[in-house]
């Protein structure tokens, strides 16, 4: 059963796990389930999905439950008006904050503008070798996307030279291979935190703590965490 996070009479978010499509594609013939028809029978009723998270992203998923509301939210989406925040375990120490200004080209071959805005919550070395380092370093990032484009969060933070942790195919072959034989891991570690937008003159701000994978990652790595999920940190995103 899918956990759900805020269920309003006129939409609804879940934790998706991570490795669950949104909807089955043409990509992934063989896929049995997917978030939207898991949730339309546990429901009983017909939900819109209001926006994308790719298969390996685990976090905040909203689905609108009439037309109307998948398109005020999704118009939402479209201005660029809701805040989006990711959590992310990624090779290296990264920069206390920094903005990628790094545009991407689409299917087509298009180059569109892409910005991501990132926070440092935590670093960690831990005393095993990585490559041709005596130690390994990872750090845990807030990222803020004021763009929305495909695998933008992955891209980005490859482009950056920290890669997330089992990020294929954009991330470390030779790290994610280690955090499979030394971990048993292959989740990739980037969780949708908080979704921010508004909703008949009101607020609505949801969040969602980090799946169990996500939260023994934080745990192995020692990185802070607290029981419920919420990750501990030093100052104001």
């Amino acid at each position: 059963m899918l956990e759900i996070l805020y269920n309003h009479p006129d939409f609804v978010a879940i934790n998706k796990p991570h490795d669950l499509l949104v909807h089955r594609t043409s990509i992934a013939r063989g896929v049995q389930e997917c978030a939207l028809q898991l949730l339309r029978d546990q429901l009983g009723h017909s939900v819109h999905p209001v926006h994308r998270l790719d298969r390996k992203t685990g976090g905040i998923l909203l689905f609108g439950k009439s037309r109307r509301a998948l398109t005020l939210i999704s118009n939402q989406f479209q201005s660029r008006s809701v805040q989006k925040s990711y959590l992310a375990i990624v090779r290296g120490f990264t920069d206390p904050k920094g903005i990628i200004d790094y545009p991407l080209k689409n299917d087509s071959g298009k180059t569109q503008e892409a910005i991501t805005h990132y926070w440092t919550l935590a670093k960690t070395e831990l005393n095993f070798p990585s490559a041709h380092h005596s130690t390994s370093r990872y750090s845990l990032v807030s990222l803020l996307p004021y763009t929305g484009k495909m695998h933008q969060l992955r891209k980005h933070m490859a482009h950056i030279l920290h890669p997330i942790v089992a990020d294929r195919p954009y991330g470390c072959n030779k790290q994610n291979k280690m955090f499979k034989e030394r971990f048993n891991m292959m989740t990739m570690l980037l969780h949708a935190s908080k979704l921010t937008f508004e909703w008949e003159g009101a607020t609505i701000e949801i969040h969602a703590p980090p799946q169990a994978e996500f939260m023994r990652m934080l745990n192995v790595l020692k990185l802070p965490i607290g029981s419920d999920g919420a990750v501990k940190f030093k100052g104001e995103l």
